[in-house]
């Protein structure tokens, strides 16, 4: 099924931007995981649209409402199932038969038969992401308990780049600073211009995209299987169903092409008897499998394709070609509010690959 992820802990998402809610079902999480609504709540403001002149003007409360699977603050083992509701629509913005340039409108039409809810992007829209991070919240709290973090930070927004993250002796501390920042950055001096490039793209009726990159500290050596279910598959296949993802790179990427294999390889070493890399240029991964390094990747967002400015499409009613100009309430840039999703989707993965483990282990560990 196509809306179904996760091999031990699963996961469906469901809704439209304009219907009267989207949510998610949540199947696989152990029994007893302490469910922190507070902490929850501030993972989903950190998506939510409306809350500064970077996003879309259009305003969501995004309280998930629990409808199974939680008791007293805990998980119940069986499904839990959260809906979100859509307060804040306008559908009058959008009309089915002029495609928007970049977006589902026309691929939609090819695979529903011209069924699908066209309002707001209807399944195909960002705000689905908003039950992903809920999940990713959850997702999160099972990871703390292994004494697993993740982190993501803006790397790039157009052409303004900031550091990266230290793959090989992370600054936790500091990293975890980041979450509470509208653009999360290890240099500060880089954020105002990442907010005047955001900022003119807005006045000039454009958009703009950027990079993100990602940390998870914590990872045991050995999650992951070789091939069609490996660490990088498992995570690639997640990350590109976040709407607007382009690329995805681990460790150093494709940079690692021009490397020689001298500079490409990851040594090996002992640090206080457990086994180490001097480098971190494979991400952490090797073969598929996690060597025991923190987790490094990063991901390519595209420009917000609804922007203002006339472009050309057709009619698909009248069989012409003709200039339309996009109205509605969009994002000049998708970036800062996405990075709160890609780490939601890489610790559902994370705690996935950690549950599925467990039917590996050695038969005197299970």
């Amino acid at each position: 099924m196509a809306n179904v992820f996760g091999n031990i802990l699963k996961l469906s998402i469901f809704g439209e931007s304009h219907s009267d809610a989207i949510g998610v079902v949540i199947d696989g999480l152990p029994a007893g995981l302490p469910v922190d609504m507070e902490a929850v709540q501030k993972e989903m403001e950190r998506r939510a649209p409306g809350r500064n002149s970077f996003s879309t003007p259009r305003k969501e409360g995004d309280v998930p409402h629990i409808v199974s699977g939680l008791f007293n603050d805990k998980t119940t083992g069986t499904p839990l199932c959260a809906i979100i509701q859509n307060t804040n629509t306008r559908s009058k913005d959008y009309t089915p038969e002029l495609l928007r340039p970049s977006h589902a409108d026309f691929t939609a039409l090819c695979r529903y038969h011209g069924f699908a809810d066209f309002r707001g992007g209807g399944h195909f829209s960002g705000r689905l992401t908003a039950p992903l991070v809920f999940a990713g919240a959850l997702a999160k709290s099972y990871l703390a308990m292994q004494g697993i973090e993740v982190f993501a930070h803006i790397k790039s927004i157009g052409t303004n780049r900031d550091l990266s993250f230290d793959a090989v002796n992370p600054d936790v501390e500091t990293y975890r600073k980041l979450k509470a920042e509208t653009l999360p950055v290890l240099d500060k001096d880089i954020a105002p211009k990442m907010a005047e490039t955001i900022e003119s793209a807005r006045t000039n009726q454009d958009s703009v995209g950027g990079v993100i990159e990602a940390l998870v500290t914590g990872l045991p050596a050995g999650l992951g299987s070789p091939f069609f279910e490996s660490v990088e598959s498992r995570l690639a296949a997640m990350l590109f169903s976040v709407p607007a993802v382009k690329g995805v790179e681990f460790g150093t990427g494709f940079a690692i092409s021009e490397l020689l294999g001298s500079q490409a390889n990851d040594s090996f070493c002992f640090e206080n008897g457990t086994v180490k890399t001097k480098t971190n240029h494979n991400g952490g991964i090797n073969g598929g499998i996690t060597n025991g390094m923190p987790l490094c990747f990063s991901v390519a967002i595209k420009p917000t394709p609804s922007i203002s400015r006339p472009q050309s499409t057709v009619n698909v009613e009248t069989g012409e070609e003709v200039t339309m100009e996009i109205h509605g309430r969009h994002d000049p840039c998708i970036v800062q509010r996405a990075v709160c999703v890609i780490e939601a989707v890489t610790a559902i993965v994370m705690a996935d690959l950690l549950l599925e483990a467990k039917t590996y282990a050695k038969p005197s560990e299970k």
